[in-house]
């Protein structure tokens, strides 16, 4: 049951950060949650340790880990539009 609510706020973390980084139309639903999940990985290597939280990927479904899973997300994308376009947005 875990996973599936894993996939879940993976795609939804994923799909708002493709609104805020205006990709959404560029990406599906499973990249959405590919995005979601990598950039969770993503925020918890480099933001979870400097602000003291998890993220949805260890399991931690609070506001802070959600916040910080987006987080990951967003950077994750300007890094592949860095790469695709040359430009951050």
């Amino acid at each position: 049951m875990n996973i599936i609510l894993w996939l879940v706020v993976g795609g939804l973390i994923g799909w708002v950060a493709s609104l805020i980084m205006r990709t959404d139309a560029q990406q599906g639903m499973i990249l959405n949650v590919v995005v979601g999940i990598i950039g969770a990985l993503l925020g918890g290597f480099l933001l979870a340790p400097m602000l003291g939280t998890g993220t949805i990927n260890s399991n931690d479904f609070s506001v802070a880990s959600l916040g910080v899973s987006l987080l990951g997300a967003i950077i994750l994308l300007a890094i592949v539009n860095l790469v695709r376009r040359g430009t951050a947005r």
